[in-house]
């Protein structure tokens, strides 16, 4: 399981996303970000500060 916590990019923010795979989590990260910030697009260098804060985490049972 792969997890993007939103407050080691953003300041403040405390939601998270959690999925299997990296792909899925940031898909999830930039559509909630967009939804937030009512953006139409997140800049690629933001994908890539979400990708390099992406931790693995133990699955509960």
């Amino acid at each position: 399981m792969k997890r993007f916590d939103s407050g080691t990019l953003i300041p403040g923010a405390t939601w998270h996303v959690e999925a299997e795979t990296e792909a899925e989590v940031v898909r999830r990260a930039v559509e909630n970000m967009k939804k937030l910030n009512d953006e139409a697009e997140v800049r690629p260098d933001m994908v890539e500060r979400i990708k390099e804060r992406i931790v693995d985490v133990e699955e509960r049972p």
